[in-house]
């Protein structure tokens, strides 16, 4: 019997690679028991953790696994837990693994499996790149490894586990699965000789690979290994062995709500983010409507309404409303103002999609602690269903009948994803049932 595969997801973007399974934004018991009920081999419980700082995130997290406990007390079948996070390497980490170990466990060992194929992340001999171009980029090297709250130095991973936790676990002590080991056959053998909690690390390149570990976990999880995962959105494709998703990309655009246009809420500001918005601004039937953060927090009320009023006009005039965030970038005196900002922006965009009209088409939100948000505050869903991808890494859900939007296809953007002009075929993809 394949075992359910729980997933405490810091944003909603680590359904990516996956379809018809559960993101639940809440966590109550009678939630999560409906959750492992449900017929698909995994679901998400997004946590949102990575908008967090340090403390909240170990007190949600901790929540989140008292609260499994409870659900799993009668649940007969075998289960999987994965601490899913960024496949650039910026999250709460030892933070989440760490309470889980202490709620769920113990573990014989926490893996490191951070590789996104279809985002172009992969990890040999033990080092994380971001291809660009073509050519592999070790993380440390990119603007995700500068991010102010989650930086770090190195992308070789027993020294960025070493950073991390501060020297608790020595770099020397963190095991990795080379590509030339799983592609002998040998991981089976490697898994066998973990526990204790120890702390690997999992080469990939390519799908076929992460398919290799997949099985070799499945089998020493069978045999009573029990493994917690710190992942990237891959390795759960490989874990849930899930068929070709119910609905093709192009065919999306058949569930846009009588084929009108949509609406785009953009909170990430990643330059990849910074360039598709610049694309997509340039096509027809498009209007760039910014919130301007220099007048938050004092002015959230006044901006709120404006943009509401915006939205609703462009709507009326059968045009697609884009509300993004300005891009100047702020500078904090520390970590927590910066959150406390975070969190006053992303108040300020759900006001927006709380008043969204109506007669909608669609909902793009871009940026992953804006879909969290999106979900779970603007559109005030308990549980939505993947229907699956429009482009790679790029997933669809839907509200369900009774919603205010009845079922609108929401999709979510993660902020790091996709090439230039991936935003704005995203659009073009969803108004195809209207030209």
């Amino acid at each position: 019997m394949n075992p359910k595969i729980i997933v405490l997801d810091d944003d909603p973007t680590g359904s990516q690679t996956v379809h018809s399974c559960l993101l639940l934004t809440r966590w109550d018991v009678p939630t999560l028991k409906a959750a492992l009920a449900d017929a698909a081999p995994l679901f998400f419980v997004l946590t949102n953790t990575r908008g967090m700082d340090a403390a909240r995130a170990t007190a949600v997290t901790r929540e989140v696994c008292i609260n499994l406990k409870q659900a799993l007390a009668d649940y007969a079948g075998p289960v999987l837990f994965v601490s899913r996070s960024d496949s650039t390497l910026r999250g709460h980490y030892p933070v989440e693994t760490d309470v889980m170990e202490s709620e769920l466990g113990p573990f014989d060992a926490t893996l490191l499996t951070p590789a996104f194929f279809e985002g172009g992340r992969i990890t040999r001999d033990g080092t994380h790149y971001l291809v660009v171009d073509g050519r592999p980029v070790p993380t440390h090297e990119t603007e995700f490894a500068r991010d102010s709250v989650f930086g770090y130095s190195t992308s070789f991973l027993p020294d960025y586990v070493a950073e991390k936790t501060h020297g608790t676990t020595r770099a020397a002590d963190v095991r990795v699965l080379s590509l030339a080991m799983l592609r002998a056959g040998d991981a089976g053998a490697w898994l066998a000789n973990l526990y204790g909690n120890a702390i690997g690390a999992v080469d990939g390149e390519t799908p076929a690979d992460y398919a290799r570990f997949a099985d070799a976990a499945l089998q020493a999880a069978a045999h009573g290994k029990r493994l917690l995962f710190r992942s990237a959105a891959s390795l759960l494709t490989a874990l849930a062995k899930l068929p070709p998703q119910p609905v093709p990309a192009e065919d999306f655009a058949k569930l846009v709500r009588d084929g009108r246009p949509g609406a785009v809420i953009v909170g990430s500001h990643v330059a990849k983010t910074t360039a598709q918005l610049a694309a997509l601004l340039k096509q027809p039937g498009t209007v760039g409507l910014p919130l301007d953060v220099s007048l938050l927090p004092e002015g959230r009320a006044a901006v709120a309404a404006a943009l509401v009023a915006s939205v609703a006009h462009a709507h009326a005039q059968g045009l697609t409303p884009v509300v993004f965030t300005s891009r100047s970038e702020r500078r904090f005196a520390g970590t927590a103002e910066r959150l406390a900002f975070g969190e006053a922006v992303s108040a300020t965009l759900m006001d927006v999609v709380r008043t969204l009209p109506p007669t909608l088409g669609y909902l793009v939100s871009k940026g992953g602690i804006t879909s969290n948000e999106v979900l779970s505050s603007g559109l005030a869903l308990t549980a939505s269903r993947v229907l699956g991808q429009i482009l790679p890494g790029v997933t669809v859900v839907q509200t369900p009948a009774a919603h205010r939007v009845p079922q609108m296809p929401v999709v979510i953007f993660p902020g790091n994803v996709g090439g230039d002009g991936a935003l704005a075929e995203t659009i073009r993809r969803l108004s195809a049932a209207s030209r």
